[in-house]
């Protein structure tokens, strides 16, 4: 661990710890793009409709694991920074069991109160039955998608990003595989997409869980060492609850643009599912880059080497951007040749590619509100945290959304989103410059 954190360059430990992450985040990549795929391959509006309504579901998921998965990495890379390794392997396990104790009841609730969700969600008509075959499978395997947050995130603070890059990529492969044998050759449809999901997560908490026990030094899945002071919760809480608010805002940022576009027909959704899906090549590798600097940001701060953690935050934005802008540009020249990939109806083709090239428009102001994200949770900034996870896909959208969508129908709903992300970008920049002053003054 030392090796990455203290002796080696900052760029070779950034990339060392990065790119794997990268790496995990195309895997991730793929199985949206080959879901997406096989799912379209049916050319049953209904059923892309309705897969595509359960999104937020999904963000759910992930943003209840953030609660303990980015809690706790945060506080845990502040805690190796100090040499504090005993207290990092008690908040480990206190993550790891808190997060199966929320699947468990994630899942319970999901089910007991699925139509009133589906219908919030946007279902309606014939779409309905796809997206609550879909809902039920993925209530059921909620806890296994959970889990895989917290070894997913508290492995790469000890440095060990290509173990949890290797769990990841095994999980996702097998999901690809499942993909067209359930969905196609079984005719399961939205029961197999949603099933060979939840066993990809499976067999990748398996993974993690092996890599714990048998490479890890200082993080722990032992149930003797779940134990944590009220001050422990806090800190994990402080900087995970804002974690989870982003992926729900996520959601909720999806299920107002899908109930904003509900006036526009099932094909507007429908394009819009798609051209999500497809976006999310560039954002996941904008991920991997502000994510991978993740140890790094908490590991320097808690060792108070400021210094070097000002170079390291310059070094990710020019990353990140530069990422984002050749990627966009990559997209936005193919989109119609990629949309046709998945569907073979003209109106969506046109639609969709429209509304990708829109959502690319502000990618690299994206790429730039993940760093401010990633540091601000890293550091322990929990206000900052807290307004960079409601503002891009909660409070700032909805308000761009509204007004957007009253004034220019069909074109606002579509252009709320980067209007949003220029809008939060400024908002990331000012708690960005409070933080640099507070850093200088305790330096000075």
């Amino acid at each position: 661990m030392e090796k990455v954190f203290e002796n080696q360059s900052i760029y070779k430990s950034y990339f060392q710890l990065a790119l794997p992450v990268v790496f995990s985040m195309v895997a991730s990549m793929i199985y949206n793009l080959a879901d997406t795929f096989f799912v379209s391959q049916t050319q049953n509006t209904d059923l892309i409709a309705g897969v595509s309504l359960c999104t937020p579901l999904f963000s759910l998921m992930l943003a209840l694991g953030d609660i303990f998965g980015l809690g706790g990495s945060a506080l845990i890379s502040r805690l190796l920074g100090k040499k504090r390794y005993q207290e990092s392997r008690q908040i480990s396990s206190f993550c790891f069991y808190a997060a199966i104790a929320v699947g468990l009841a994630t899942s319970l609730i999901l089910l007991v109160f699925q139509r009133p969700i589906l219908t919030m969600l946007g279902a309606f008509g014939s779409n309905y039955r796809y997206a609550a075959d879909f809902y039920q499978i993925m209530s059921i395997g909620a806890v296994f998608i959970i889990v895989s947050l917290i070894p997913g995130n508290v492995l790469r603070t000890e440095g060990l990003a290509k173990e949890t890059m290797i769990a990841t990529v095994v999980g996702t492969a097998i999901t690809i595989v499942l993909d067209p044998f359930l969905i196609i050759g079984l005719h399961l449809n939205a029961y197999g997409a949603a099933f060979s999901t939840v066993l990809g997560y499976l067999i990748s908490d398996i993974i993690f869980i092996y890599y714990i026990i048998h490479r890890s030094k200082n993080i722990s899945i032992n149930k003797k060492e779940v134990k944590i002071t009220s001050t422990g919760i806090k800190e994990v809480l402080l900087i995970g609850i804002p974690a989870s608010i982003t992926n729900l805002m996520q959601s909720f940022g999806t299920a107002l643009i899908n109930n904003s576009l509900k006036p526009y027909g099932t094909k507007a959704i429908a394009a819009l599912g798609i051209s999500l899906k497809i976006y999310l090549i560039v954002m996941l590798v904008m991920v991997g880059f502000a994510f991978g600097a993740q140890p790094l940001f908490g590991y320097n701060y808690g060792a108070g080497k400021f210094r070097k953690l000002f170079k390291i935050i310059r070094f990710d934005l020019i990353v990140v951007v530069i990422s984002a802008m050749i990627t966009a540009a990559m997209i936005a020249l193919a989109a119609p040749l990629i949309v046709r990939t998945f569907i073979k109806d003209q109106t969506i083709i046109q639609e969709s590619s429209t509304m990708l090239r829109i959502l690319l428009t502000s990618t690299p102001l994206i790429g730039i509100i993940l760093v401010f994200t990633t540091l601000f949770q890293s550091s322990g900034q929990a206000l900052g945290a807290f307004a960079m996870s409601i503002c891009r896909q909660g409070v700032i959208l909805l308000i761009v959304l509204e007004t957007f969508g009253k004034l220019f129908a069909y074109q606002g709903v579509i252009w709320s989103q980067p209007v949003a992300d220029l809008l939060t970008c400024l908002i990331g920049s000012f708690f960005l410059s409070s933080f640099v002053k507070k850093i200088k003054n305790k330096t000075s």
